[in-house]
C-alpha cells in the first residue's frame, strides 16, 4: 500500500500555529514571491472555504501578540512569510511586520470572503500592486500549493490528490481495516524512531509555554487547572496530569506563541492530543525510546484512519474522535501491547466523544484537547482491564473500522445542519466586529 515512513513524512509535521490561518499566510507569502516588491502590495483578495473559515476567523496568529483572524495572517505572509517552510510560514514575523500588517488592514486594503463553492481545504489569496498581479491556491491539504499565477499566467500547477505522484494517506488507511496499522508498525526504522520522538519535544516545548503567566490568553484553562490541583480540588495524578499537558499546548498554540509544534492529520491540535498523552504514558511506565516511538506511530496512523473516514475539516471535534482515537490505541497498545484491547479501547472513546462538534479553532479548544486526551486514557485503562465498549451499540459496531464509517455518516449526514449553523454564527460576530453588512 504504502510504507510507514511515507506516511510518517507526509502526515505528521511541524506546524507554527493554527493550520488553517497558515495555509492562508502560505497562499498569501507564495503568492508574494511572484512580486518584485511586496511592500507595495495594494490589494490581499483571500476566499476560503467554510471549513477553512470556521476554523481560522477567532484563532490568534503566531507573531500576532495574541491578535486573530485570518487577513492579518495573510498580511503578515505577504510582508514575512516563506513558503520554503511550509506551515513555519511566519517563523520570521517580527513586531515591525505585525505593526505594518495591522495598517493594512487599517487601511482595507485586506478583504476575506467565504467561499461556499468549495469544501475542505481550499485558500486562495490573490495580490495586486503596481501593476503586478500574483494568485496562490492552496487546495486538498493545508500546505498542498496547488496553483501559482503570475499576470495571469500559470507559474506552477500541482497534479490532483489522488492522481499518479500524489497519495491521499487517509484515504487508503479507511479503504483497509484497522488491523491494518499494525502491520505496517513492523517498517518502523531508527530514523522513524528519532523523528518521532522529535514531535514529542516540539510539543512538550508548546506545553512549557502554556504555563507562563504571561501567556496572552482569553481563556487562563491552564493556570487555574493547575491552582485547582495544587488546592487539592483536582487529583494529582498521571490523568490529570495529561490532561493538563495537552491544556497547556494547547492553549498556548491557540494563543498564537510562535513555537511549532508536531501536527498529525493535518491539525497541530490533533498532534498535541496524538503525541502527548502516549509520551507521557510512556515514560511514566519506563518505556524505552523504541517502545515509545511505535505507540506514537500507531496513534498516528490510527488518527489518520478516523480522519480518513469524517475528512480532515469536519463538523465534528477531530481532536477528540480522531486524535483521541489514536491516543487511545497508543496508550493501549503501551499498557497492554494487544491488538484487540486497542480495538476496544478505539470504540470505547469514539462512544464517548463522537457527538462533540467543532465550533472553529480558538483559546477553548484546549478544554476539548484536554478532555480527549483524558477520556483516550481512562479508555486505554478500561482496555487493560477487558472493559469497555465490547459490542454494537450505538455508532459503535463489532469492528473498529465499521464504528469508524458509523462516525462517517455521523459527519457527513448528520451534522452538516449544525455547521452550517456555527458557520453563521461566526460570521454574523465577524460582520458585527468589523462593521460590514
Amino acid at each position: 500500500m504504502f510504507s510507514l515512513k511515507e506516511f510518517l513524512r507526509s502526515e505528521v509535521r511541524p506546524a507554527l500555529g493554527c493550520t488553517e490561518p497558515g495555509a492562508v499566510a502560505l497562499a498569501a507569502a507564495r503568492a508574494a514571491e511572484e512580486l518584485k516588491r511586496r511592500s507595495v502590495v495594494e490589494s490581499i483578495e483571500i476566499h476560503v472555504s467554510p471549513s477553512l473559515f470556521k476554523n481560522g476567523v477567532d484563532v490568534a496568529v503566531p507573531g500576532g501578540q495574541g491578535a486573530t483572524g485570518i487577513p492579518l495572517a495573510a498580511a503578515l505572509g505577504v510582508l514575512c512569510g516563506r513558503s520554503e517552510l511550509g506551515l513555519e510560514v511566519l517563523r520570521g514575523c517580527e513586531p515591525d511586520h505585525l505593526e505594518r500588517a495591522r495598517r493594512w488592514l487599517a487601511m482595507g486594503i485586506v478583504s476575506l470572503v467565504c467561499d461556499e463553492g468549495h469544501d475542505g481545504v481550499y485558500a486562495e489569496v490573490s495580490l495586486s500592486g503596481a501593476d503586478e498581479r500574483a494568485r496562490c491556491v492552496i487546495e486538498g491539504g493545508h500546505s498542498r500549493i496547488a496553483l501559482v499565477e503570475r499576470d495571469g499566467d500559470v507559474v506552477f500547477r500541482e497534479a490532483p490528490v489522488g492522481s499518479e505522484g500524489r497519495t491521499d494517506y487517509q484515504a487508503l488507511l479507511a479503504a483497509g481495516s484497522f488491523d491494518d496499522l499494525f502491520g505496517l508498525l513492523e517498517q518502523l526504522d531508527d530514523d522513524d524512531e528519532t523523528f518521532l520522538l522529535e514531535g514529542v519535544a516540539l510539543n512538550r516545548a508548546v506545553a512549557a509555554a502554556g504555563f507562563d503567566e504571561d501567556l496572552p490568553s482569553r481563556l487562563g484553562l491552564t493556570k487555574n487547572l493547575k491552582a485547582l490541583m495544587n488546592e487539592g480540588a483536582l487529583p494529582d495524578d498521571r490523568g490529570m496530569q495529561i490532561r493538563l499537558a495537552c491544556s497547556a499546548a494547547a492553549e498556548a498554540r491557540m494563543s498564537g506563541v510562535p513555537l511549532a509544534v508536531m501536527s498529525s492529520a493535518g491539525s497541530g491540535n490533533h498532534g498535541i492530543t496524538a503525541i502527548l498523552p502516549v509520551a507521557l504514558l510512556a515514560e511514566s511506565l519506563g518505556a524505552t525510546a523504541r517502545e515509545t516511538a511505535l505507540a506514537l506511530a500507531l496513534s498516528h496512523l490510527a488518527t489518520s484512519f478516523v480522519k480518513g473516514h469524517t475528512g480532515r475539516l469536519t463538523p465534528v471535534c477531530g481532536c477528540a474522535v480522531a486524535a483521541g482515537a489514536g491516543a487511545a490505541v497508543g496508550m493501549t497498545w503501551l499498557l497492554t501491547k494487544d491488538r484487540q484491547a486497542c480495538s476496544v479501547a478505539v470504540k470505547t472513546l469514539l462512544a464517548d466523544v463522537a457527538g462533540l462538534v467543532c465550533d472553529g479553532a480558538k483559546e477553548s479548544c484546549a478544554l476539548k484537547v484536554a478532555t480527549a486526551a483524558h477520556e483516550a486514557y481512562l479508555a486505554a485503562l478500561l482496555a487493560r482491564r477487558g472493559s469497555g465498549v465490547t459490542s454494537a451499540q450505538g455508532l459503535a459496531d463489532e469492528s473498529v473500522t465499521v464504528t469508524a464509517r458509523n462516525l462517517g455518516r455521523l459527519n457527513r449526514e448528520g451534522m452538516a445542519g449544525a455547521d452550517s449553523v456555527i458557520l453563521k454564527v461566526l460570521d454574523e460576530r465577524t460582520r458585527r466586529a468589523t462593521g460590514s453588512r
